[in-house]
């Protein structure tokens, strides 16, 4: 039962009549483990403690830098060189004294995760490196937990929830991680402070929906926002990929097609061979595309959804980007929707 400071502090969305006092004791009994607590963790930590999740998890085994405090907001001067982790739960204690707030000052790792995660209703993942994104998606499919994603990258985020009710998974989107020497990081490209904040809170907004049972989650769905022009598009995610037995016949593939990927030789032979039916999209931005490309016609990611209808069946559908990370995420949002044959260059145009 709340109690009757309880009540107060959570005065203004108890008279919510979707969320009511039945949704803050779901809120209050809860189990939450936060991957992160770093600017993805930072907002939606403080968020949950404020709305009175009563368990808070906080997994994150780095200390407080100066470069952090741009955007890790729950930091300041004074904590630069303590944990992450601790001095979060210190600082969230502060916010509300109502919940139980566990800090892990450790990096998830096989040995760990699922063990941790058996511990919580729902996972939350901020990190921001592939070999935990995936470590993440792929134990809370094991374990049957659902998870809320958010990632960041310059001016653009993502907002996802997967392996709820039945609904897609990290893999769905991005089947396999990128090689290791092609994913740069913020200390790399740099990222705006305020975007964080951005995702993160509508992370927070989309974990409280999964524990309340409200509104419509943003499972089966990627959400993205470029803070930059004030765009933002929902890709639709299918659930899984057809199985063996329910794709349709088709005649036998080139050696070096898996997956849907063609390495460069597969390309260079049916454009020197066949041009003719080849349809190639670079779903890189313009000014990159402007910059240097092989041919073809350039869509952004971004909008691709409104040229779907457009592509035509009857030629072979590539798509191309940069280092292959975006245009297999374009394969992922076209095949629903597309009749005829789709592929993604391997390794991109580099």
């Amino acid at each position: 039962m709340l109690e009757r400071e309880e009540l107060k502090r959570y005065s203004r969305q108890v008279i919510l009549p979707e969320l009511g006092m039945e949704g803050q004791q779901k809120l209050k009994a809860a189990k939450v483990l936060m991957i992160g607590a770093g600017g993805l963790g930072c907002p939606v930590l403080q968020y949950l403690a404020a709305a009175g999740v009563g368990t808070i998890g906080i997994v994150d085994d780095d200390v407080v830098d100066i470069s952090n405090l741009h955007r890790q907001i729950l930091y300041s001067t004074a904590d630069i060189g303590k944990p992450k982790a601790k001095t979060a739960k210190q600082k969230l204690g502060l916010l509300n004294p109502f919940i139980n707030i566990v800090a892990y000052q450790q990096r998830i790792t096989n040995d760990n995760a699922a063990q941790l995660f058996k511990q919580y209703d729902l996972v939350i993942d901020g990190s921001d490196n592939f070999p935990t994104r995936y470590l993440v998606n792929d134990t809370c499919v094991a374990l049957l937990k659902p998870l809320v994603f958010g990632s960041i990258f310059k001016f653009e985020g993502q907002v996802s929830v997967f392996n709820y009710q039945n609904g897609p998974n990290y893999r769905d989107v991005f089947p396999e991680p990128p090689p290791e020497d092609e994913v740069p990081n913020c200390s790399e490209i740099g990222v705006i402070g305020v975007l964080p904040g951005i995702i993160g809170t509508y992370m927070a907004n989309e974990a409280i929906k999964v524990v309340c049972g409200i509104g419509e989650t943003l499972s089966g769905r990627l959400l993205t926002i470029d803070a930059l022009n004030n765009s933002t598009t929902v890709f639709k995610i299918t659930a899984q990929q057809p199985t063996k037995s329910q794709l349709p016949v088709q005649e036998e593939r080139p050696v070096g097609i898996v997956n849907d990927e063609i390495p460069i030789a597969v390309l260079n032979t049916w454009l020197t061979e066949t041009p003719d039916s080849v349809y190639l999209v670079d779903v890189r931005e313009d000014y990159e595309f402007e910059d240097h490309n092989i041919g073809g016609i350039n869509i952004s990611l971004y909008n691709l959804h409104d040229y779907i209808s457009t592509f035509p069946t009857n030629k072979k559908l590539v798509f191309v980007c940069q280092t292959g990370k975006r245009s297999k995420m374009a394969v992922n949002i076209v095949k629903p929707h597309f009749k005829g044959e789709v592929f993604n260059l391997k390794e991109g145009i580099l």
